[in-house]
């Protein structure tokens, strides 16, 4: 705690800087995104207060915007980095080479903005998406990648993304798009927007053949050569549960083999071949 007196009188006013406030204003204290500033007026005759909060997180002067960086490619977090830090106040706190690994970094880091790639191993931007905002709800997420598919960015949309980067646009847009997640606005750009539109101009066509979101991150792990097994371990779920999600993608793909459902995961952009 630091405090700074402004004036001695009859009143001693004080500025105090904290790491994290008490909760009367519904705000969840356990995350704790910048710091918090209070005035504190006290009355040296009976010790009165008068407290009031002023600002907080990344509206203060100085502070940090924290930010992860999740991507399977290290020369791409190597640049990432690069670009960010460059930015007065911005760090970049955690790194994640695949989706279970960028969760528990998240968890333990709680950054302000989690920067992700859709095509992470082992668990997949939608789910890894779903995991952060359901643990940490004043993290924001910036989905970057290289797929602009309509029916993934719902998906993503949906699992709490509230920015949607692609990587072609990355060196022109990455810093707007971390400034305006700061201020907890979304953030897209202008090939997605139109793409989101597309969406939702074609939706009068009639419903799509569209998995779940869980049946697509099993999709992806059986791509990439998991077992039922290996699949129920890394989903926390159980083996009967993981034989009933890949009977249910078979049956609504219409496929009967492993391998095209391989092929399936490739030409959907699922995995990457």
């Amino acid at each position: 705690m630091i405090c700074r007196p402004h004036q001695v009188f009859s009143r001693a006013r004080f500025l105090f800087i904290i790491s994290a406030p008490p909760n009367p204003y519904g705000v969840n204290s356990a995350h704790n995104q910048g710091l918090w500033q209070w005035h504190l007026e006290c009355d040296p005759v009976g010790w009165t207060f008068d407290i009031t909060a002023v600002s907080r997180g990344t509206d203060l002067p100085n502070a940090i915007t924290r930010l992860l960086i999740a991507d399977d490619h290290q020369v791409v977090r190597a640049g990432l980095r690069q670009i960010l830090e460059s930015h007065p106040n911005w760090e970049v706190v955690a790194e994640a080479s695949d989706g279970k690994e960028a969760v528990l970094k998240a968890i333990e880091s709680k950054p302000d903005i989690a920067i992700i790639d859709y095509s992470l191993p082992i668990m997949n931007g939608v789910e890894v998406t779903r995991q952060i905002r359901a643990r940490l709800e004043n993290t924001e997420v910036l989905i970057f990648t290289v797929h602009d598919n309509e029916a993934l960015i719902e998906q993503l949309l949906n699992a709490g993304a509230r920015g949607y980067l692609l990587k072609s646009d990355a060196n022109k847009n990455i810093i707007e798009a971390v400034e305006t997640l700061g201020s907890h606005q979304p953030y897209f750009t202008d090939r997605v927007s139109a793409t989101l539109l597309h969406s939702f101009l074609a939706r009068h066509a009639g419903p799509r053949l569209v998995l779940t979101d869980r049946e697509r991150g099993v999709v992806q792990l059986i791509a990439e050569g998991y077992t039922n097994k290996q699949i129920a371990q890394l989903l926390h779920i159980s083996l009967k549960t993981v034989e009933s999600h890949r009977a249910a993608i078979m049956r609504k793909l219409n496929l009967t083999s492993s391998a095209a459902l391989v092929r399936y995961a490739i030409r959907n952009r699922i995995v990457e071949a």
